[in-house]
């Protein structure tokens, strides 16, 4: 069994003497550390709280998109407190026991077989809490949109805003990073999509063109809100979102940069059929172009390039082939045309002008493996050479790590993904 060790990190939080405050007092607080397995490292918050009748613990790890995630089965012994945590496949099963005057805590971890140990010492304030967040409500199109800005305590004057991406994904995806980049000094913002969170609308329905109107709202209403200029802002977006950052670029030509993470070279619909491609090739062998040309003519279908009565007889050709039944064809009674699919960014990048930090994980799914290509020789044609490409060796589209691990237990971000944005931005 290997060693399992916390380095500590933080200064122990400056207070009164334990034994002058009541128990319950000195037991609360943030305990922080960098959980360390092996290869495995992840800087972890436990935040204990003591309401009139129940002890509550939140968990934290901006790394894991994890901000003040509830424990479940909170039972206080003594010195001790125990708790879990719940994902889609392993129960986590924590002990602790407050040690040195109630400054650390020193406990193990217990998921799928393995215990392991660790201390964690207490900090002056959660992430999220060094900083102020404002929940806000901004117009778009007749439909109310929800947000949430986030302060520094110490502003550099700048702001960095987070583009809505596809699929149903509230503003939760991006809370994480905002707050990461909001204690770096940005003012930063991330809303919900409509038809998502608190926002109105329905984003199924809705035409790219309104999706990016929303967001240009919503660019326009927080430089307003903060009064920080549209030169000092940038923006950043992952997946469908990066595939609107050159539009909205060229839109708001002011705006100081933008962040585009996973972004496919090609239009949406192709990126979907990549990636059912890369999931499929095993399944059809070596009848897997077949396959793809006829789930093709599906998606084509659904984005209303290829009417029902065209499809219907290319499917009508190819069902008595073995591999047919493992095609995917939704009741063509309820499909609803989604023009969004045959949207493309690149267009969009042969105009850009502003500064783009361009990053891809080699192991993306989704995507075409070469998007970045396709993106630099559209920027090209701009003459625009203000461009970084970052391809991270075994990140995926989420921008996980999925190389070899000591500790699988956690997914987390690729370890040189956050930094080396920070570093980009600090860039002269």
């Amino acid at each position: 069994m290997k060693t399992f060790s916390i380095v500590f990190a933080m200064a122990a939080l400056v207070s009164c003497n334990p034994k002058s405050q009541p128990e319950e007092v000195f037991r609360q607080g943030v305990f922080n550390g960098i959980f360390t397995y092996g290869n495995f490292s992840d800087n972890i918050s436990f935040e204990i709280q003591k309401d009139s009748t129940d002890w509550k613990v939140f968990f934290t790890s901006l790394e894991q998109n994890a901000v003040q995630i509830p424990a479940r089965n909170v039972k206080m012994h003594g010195d001790s407190i125990n708790f879990i945590l719940q994902s889609d496949q392993y129960t986590y099963s924590f002990k602790n026991k407050w040690i040195a005057d109630f400054d650390e805590l020193s406990g193990s971890l217990l998921v799928d077989t393995l215990k392991t140990k660790y201390v964690l010492k207490r900090g002056l304030e959660s992430e999220a809490k060094n900083l102020k967040s404002e929940e806000v409500i901004f117009k778009s199109n007749a439909l109310q949109i929800g947000g949430t800005l986030w302060k520094p305590a110490q502003s550099n004057g700048e702001a960095i805003l987070f583009i809505s991406s596809s699929g149903g994904a509230d503003r939760s995806a991006s809370r994480a990073e905002a707050i990461y980049f909001s204690k770096m000094g940005f003012t930063t913002f991330h809303y919900d999509k409509r038809g998502t969170g608190t926002s109105e609308g329905n984003w199924q329905a809705a035409t790219m063109e309104e999706l990016l109107s929303d967001d240009i709202h919503a660019i326009h209403y927080f430089s307003k809100r903060t009064g920080i200029p549209l030169s000092k802002i940038g923006i950043k977006g992952s997946s469908q979102g990066s595939a609107k950052i050159p539009f909205i670029l060229n839109g708001i030509p002011e705006l100081k940069y933008g962040i585009v993470v996973s972004c496919p070279g090609s239009t949406l619909l192709e990126s979907d059929l990549n990636y059912w491609k890369n999931r499929n090739h095993e399944v059809f062998g070596n009848n897997l172009e077949s396959a793809v040309q006829l789930q093709g003519k599906v998606f084509e279908h659904i984005a209303g390039k290829v009417s029902r009565k065209d499809l219907e007889k290319e499917i009508e050709s190819k069902k008595t082939e073995t591999w047919f039944a493992n095609i995917w064809v939704p009741n063509l009674d309820e499909v609803q045309i989604d023009k969004k699919l045959l949207y493309s960014p690149v267009p969009h990048f042969q105009k850009t002008q502003q500064p783009l930090l361009i990053i891809q994980g080699t192991m993306d799914e989704i995507i075409p493996v070469n998007s970045h290509e396709i993106i630099v020789e559209a920027l090209k044609k701009t003459k625009n050479d203000r461009y970084k490409i970052l391809l991270l060796q075994d990140a995926n589209h989420a921008m996980s790590y999925v190389g070899q691990t000591d500790f699988p237990y956690w997914s987390k971000l690729h370890p040189e993904y956050l930094s080396s944005i920070e570093n980009w931005l600090k860039a002269p």
